[in-house]
C-alpha cells in the first residue's frame, strides 16, 4: 500500500509498530495520531479508519474560526477529542 497525503504507511522489518500514521496540520497546529494494523485488525481496515478520522478532522478544520490566525482553543480541543477516539480495537 503506498502513502497518500496526510496518511503515512509505517512498516518496518524491526519495528514493533505497523500501521498509518494521520498528520495533518493547520494554522500552525499539528495534529498526530497512529493507526495500528495489529489493534484495527489488519492494514486495509486500519487504512479505512485512518481515512474516515482525516475526513472528520477535514471538515472541522476547513470551517473552523481563527483568531490572529490561529485556530480557536475549542477546535483544537473537539479535534484532538476525535482523534484520541479514533482508535477502536477489532472485537474478536
Amino acid at each position: 500500500m503506498k502513502s497518500k497525503r496526510n496518511l503515512t504507511r509505517f512498516t518496518y522489518e524491526n519495528s514493533a509498530f505497523e500501521g498509518w500514521r494521520l498528520c495533518i496540520s493547520r494554522a500552525g497546529t499539528t495534529f498526530t495520531r497512529y493507526f495500528p494494523d495489529r489493534k484495527l485488525g489488519g492494514a486495509r481496515k486500519a487504512l479505512k479508519a485512518a481515512e474516515a478520522t482525516l475526513e472528520e478532522v477535514k471538515g472541522i478544520l476547513d470551517g473552523a474560526r481563527r483568531v490572529n490566525g490561529k485556530l480557536t482553543a475549542t477546535t483544537i480541543r473537539k479535534v484532538e477529542k476525535i482523534l484520541k477516539n479514533a482508535v477502536k480495537p477489532v472485537e474478536k
